[in-house]
């Protein structure tokens, strides 16, 4: 027993030592794949986790053994309908790749084509699913009894994970996107989009050309295959400034895992399972935005955060403000070369949970991929820095948000709008003034923050029923020791002693509770 005692203790003397962060980091690996996937969501989130829970949610990998081929044949076999010598020349049984969600497989096509046949790990869908609604009544609890992750809205990103790891399920869904970005980038000699095998691609399996080529953070292979560490920089934010700025559909994982090099330095990313889109609203703001923070104008960028919604009506202006000019401060006149741009987003981040701002989780994973892609370059070539680099592309922004021609065409809309509302307008009057003849018009009433006024009102009425009570069995025990009616004990009346007794336990139950509940 004493033998089994010890690794006990030491675990428990080692878990003390590690920091929150860590623990929770561990927890969800011993969750399984659901809450490593949502930890590695929460890693691209620094606007609601501090910077030690960011770093340890990114350490999160799928480490899970492979299933067994048998399993992978017969999924590939039911999704595409024909048996396997049928679909592919031949299909190695060991997977190169394998994760929590799926694994991959290097195969031949009849043509001799190499490709790289992705299956989905049978089951998986109905245990995330199951983990799904676990945390999903977590969040709300969450919500119910803990008023400071209200601000944090725990059901929504729980919500948002759910979109984000359904999407992932759907293969045929990642297709589409390989198929987009091969036509955004059909003419870029510096970028490589595998081309997807629709003929073996369903929900569960897809199939795509094989990638060989060394991974972008292998230094060492890189030098010795005789490529240019600092043109692979460039390529590679070339590849993720064009998604951003120019397509406004990007990669959202762009980690050293999921790209590639090729011979002449060409850039070819892979697994597209989580992207993100930068609609035309937020494209104009961020050109708004950008404006107001080269002209350092704290109060325009404020205006226009409120003007979005990334911030609320209660929002502390006077010490975001000083926070904003601070910043502005720290960096203004230093040369980009000299910027640590994790520290500077850090720092952004910080502000943004301090006043509790809501960007848009699509702004959040691209400033997350940006920050990924800079980090990837400076391996390969220190001096670089994506901020100079993206000048022109964030110019485009700019000049696109205040182009005349644009705006005639925005303008030429809304009057386009306004004479159809005015068209609109007689045929629904006409309809309400119909329905209030007819007694028809219904009036709902939705009340904001009364459940605590009506405890509240419930609790009083409550205690001032007992009061009487207590007031009556006083006045009525003080009646019978008057009259001295009934049976006595050593000379008192026992009803009026009683009656004095019970009104006295229950005065006491009376205080105890109104001095618990803090209010005299």
């Amino acid at each position: 027993m004493r033998v089994r005692a010890r690794p006990a203790r030491k675990g428990a003397e080692e878990l003390k030592r590690l920091t929150t962060a860590e623990r929770l980091r561990r927890a969800f690996e011993e969750l399984g794949p659901t809450f490593i996937k949502f930890g590695q969501i929460l890693s691209c989130r620094p606007d609601l986790l501090p910077p030690e829970f960011i770093t340890q949610m990114s350490k999160l990998q799928d480490s899970v053994p492979p299933f067994p081929y048998a399993d992978a044949r017969a999924l590939i076999e039911t999704q595409l309908g024909k048996a396997l010598p049928d679909i592919f020349e031949s299909m190695d049984e060991q997977p190169v790749a394998a994760a929590s969600l799926a694994q991959v497989y290097l195969a031949k096509t009849k043509a001799g084509e190499d490709v790289a046949v992705k299956v989905q790990r049978p089951g998986v869908e109905a245990v995330i699913q199951s983990d799904i609604r676990i945390l999903r009544e977590l969040a709300s609890l969450s919500e119910r009894h803990l008023p400071e992750s209200r601000y944090y809205e725990p059901v929504r990103i729980v919500d948002e994970f759910t979109r984000t790891i359904r999407r992932e399920f759907d293969f045929e869904r990642e297709g589409r996107n390989i198929d987009r970005f091969r036509q955004y980038f059909a003419g870029d000699d510096t970028v490589h989009i595998p081309k997807v095998h629709w003929e073996f691609t369903a929900s569960k399996v897809l199939t795509t050309e094989y990638i060989r080529g060394i991974k972008i953070s292998d230094v060492a292979r890189l030098e010795a295959a005789g490529l240019d560490r600092k043109e692979i920089a460039f390529n590679g934010a070339n590849l993720i400034l064009k998604e951003i700025f120019q397509h406004r559909f990007f990669h959202g994982d762009p980690h050293p895992g999921n790209l590639f090099v090729l011979p002449g330095n060409v850039i070819a990313p892979v697994d597209f399972g989580m992207t993100g889109t930068i609609d035309d609203e937020v494209a104009d703001n961020m050109g708004v935005m950008f404006s107001a923070v080269l002209a350092r104008d704290v109060n325009s960028l404020i205006d226009m955060l409120l003007a979005v919604g990334v911030a609320d009506e209660h929002l502390d202006r006077k010490g975001f403000k000083a926070d904003l000019r601070d910043l502005f401060d720290r960096y203004y006149g230093v040369p980009l070369k000299d910027v640590n741009i994790g520290k500077a987003i850090e720092e952004q981040m910080g502000i943004v949970r301090r006043y509790r701002l809501r960007p848009p989780s699509d702004l959040i994973l691209m400033a997350r991929a940006l920050l990924v892609s800079e980090g990837v370059a400076r391996q390969l070539y220190p001096q670089f820095n994506i901020i100079e680099y993206a000048r022109p592309y964030a110019r485009k922004v700019l000049t696109r948000s205040i182009d005349p021609a644009r705006e005639v065409l925005e303008l030429a809309k809304a009057a386009k709008d306004a004479v159809s509302l005015a068209k609109h307008v007689p045929v629904d009057m006409r309809e309400i003034l119909s329905k209030i003849r007819k007694d028809e018009v219904n009036i709902g009433f939705e009340h904001k923050g009364l459940e605590r006024f009506i405890t509240e009102l419930d609790r009083s009425s409550n205690r001032l029923s007992f009061a009487v009570v207590i007031a009556a069995l006083i006045v009525g025990s003080s009646m019978v020791f008057r009259t001295g009616v009934g049976p006595t004990f050593f000379g008192y009346p026992m009803l009026g002693l009683v009656g004095f007794l019970l009104a006295s336990i229950l005065g006491l139950w009376l205080l105890f509770g109104i001095v618990r509940s803090g209010r005299l």
